[in-house]
């Protein structure tokens, strides 16, 4: 399917008759000849037929829903030409299936770098008896204002995480509730996995909450991490065994029930996990001491996310620092550089910053990918909020409530648009205006100037207490 997007090219080549046209004496073909019942049903019933239904119906319904060129995808996103200069959001689009959607809880999100206009969404099993597959993820098309996914696919247990490769634009990866680690292929037409990872106590025994390709185009792995303490490097062509298996313990030596996991910008050793410990952990997957090093205390409750920061583009390296979200209602700004002598004997270090403007659960935080000093949030009372601490660290500098739980957000790629999950299994995508996520050239320098503010404070707390 033209690498998986692109140009839809429909060939259902090997659904036609294989003898060649019949001629006459003069060489002038005959008309051909009517295919008998069987023939019929032969290729109906075929898989090959089946395949090239499924893309022309595909193609159809985009005709149907949108003017442009549907044979081929751009990357051109606002078409309607809305000003959408000032610091506000406008809802773009919902994504909803009757089926596969309803009452299953949003367990994560994938915006593709390949195809920018795909967004790839899992959900837990219904909490209500059925019929249907446990698990399940939907490839939605931004592009298409259409109300059906591009494509479906399924896995005997509930899907905790999935994700693109950005070295395999036609594979996805499932982290599921087991512990399998399952891989779809879009070119097979099919909905259940191409391959699964064993149940075995090699791999993973318990729900695996991140899935993640890292590395380059010659040299990659698909990490995941699971409460079960364990971090499995996988060569992704063969799940049949981990490459290799990091056991993440703590100062007790007790394994790391591990909740999600980031890695520094351009860094693919260090990494940074939650834990249901209310502890953040930084490791290393090589070096002399590979393993858990430093721990972040500062939470209250079970962590449901951690971001590293990633607008690596400006004069200044950010690449250090880290957000954290917990069921404390409370998001934290980290550093992974250590500031004093006594973080670095005791391996222990606190908060530079604490964002208490929530009254539930925060389900999940994200650096803007483009905006250094821009992150967003949502939690448990349906608060989609954006932060900006060059301007304030007090309260969000713009909110945006729905009647619904939040459970997940996601940037596009270019830190245009946003996706926010939901609880009953809807996703709604706000596209930012360029006065919220377009950074100005002296963000970086400005947000330099805030953290050594937010150190002075932090130092003159500690010489207080």
């Amino acid at each position: 399917e033209g690498g998986m997007m692109g140009r839809e090219v429909l060939q259902p080549s090997s659904i036609k008759p294989q003898a060649e046209a019949a001629v006459d004496s003069s060489g002038r073909p005959q008309p051909p000849q009517e295919l008998t019942e069987e023939q019929k049903e032969r290729i109906v019933s075929s898989e090959d037929f089946s395949l090239f239904m499924e893309r022309a119906a595909r193609l159809v319904e985009r005709a149907l829903c949108d003017s442009s060129d549907i044979m081929f995808d751009t990357l051109g996103y606002n078409e309607d030409g809305d000003n959408l200069a000032s610091v506000r959001v406008a809802k773009k689009i919902q994504f909803f299936d009757d089926h596969w959607s309803a009452g299953r809880i949003i367990t994560s999100m994938d915006w593709s770098n390949n195809h920018p206009e795909l967004l790839l969404v899992s959900h837990y099993k219904k909490p209500a008896s059925s019929t249907d597959p446990d698990g399940v993820a939907l490839l939605w098309d931004l592009k298409y204002k259409k109300d059906t996914p591009d494509y479906i696919f399924n896995s005997q247990s509930a899907v905790m995480s999935a994700c693109f490769s950005d070295f395999h634009p036609s594979y996805i990866i499932g982290g599921t509730y087991s512990g399998q680690i399952a891989l779809w292929d879009i070119r097979s037409g099919k909905h259940t996995p191409v391959q699964r990872s064993p149940l075995s106590s090699s791999a993973h025994t318990h729900p695996v909450y991140c899935v993640n390709v890292v590395g380059s185009q010659n040299a990659h792995n698909l990490l995941s991490i699971s409460t079960d303490g364990k971090l499995c490097s996988w060569n992704i062509d063969m799940l049949s065994h981990p490459q290799d298996t990091l056991e993440l313990q703590s100062k007790n030596t007790k394994p790391v029930a591990a909740t999600c996991l980031s890695f520094p910008c351009n860094d693919v050793n260090k990494f940074v996990v939650g834990s249901e410990e209310c502890v953040v952990f930084q490791g290393q997957r090589h070096g002399s001491k590979p393993g858990i090093g430093m721990h972040y205390e500062g939470h209250f409750g079970p962590l449901t996310a951690v971001s590293c920061h990633k607008a690596a583009s400006g004069q200044v390296d950010f690449s250090h620092l880290f957000l954290s979200s917990s069921f404390d209602w409370t998001i934290k700004l980290w550093s992974l550089k250590l500031q004093t002598e006594l973080q670095l004997t005791s391996k222990t270090a606190r908060p530079l910053c604490s964002f208490e403007n929530n009254t539930e659960y925060v389900y999940d935080v994200q650096w803007s990918p483009v905006h250094p000093a821009l992150f967003a949030s949502v939690d448990g009372e349906g608060r989609l909020d954006f932060w900006n601490i060059n301007a304030d660290t007090e309260v969000p500098i713009l909110s945006e409530g729905l009647d619904c739980a939040l459970s997940k957000c996601r940037w596009s790629p270019n830190g245009h648009y946003i996706a926010c999950g939901d609880v009953e299994g809807k996703v709604h995508v706000y596209e930012a205006g360029e006065g919220l996520c377009a950074p100005h050239a002296e963000e970086w320098l400005m947000l330099q100037q805030t953290l050594l503010d937010l150190q002075d404070s932090q130092e003159l707390t500690s010489a207080l207490s």
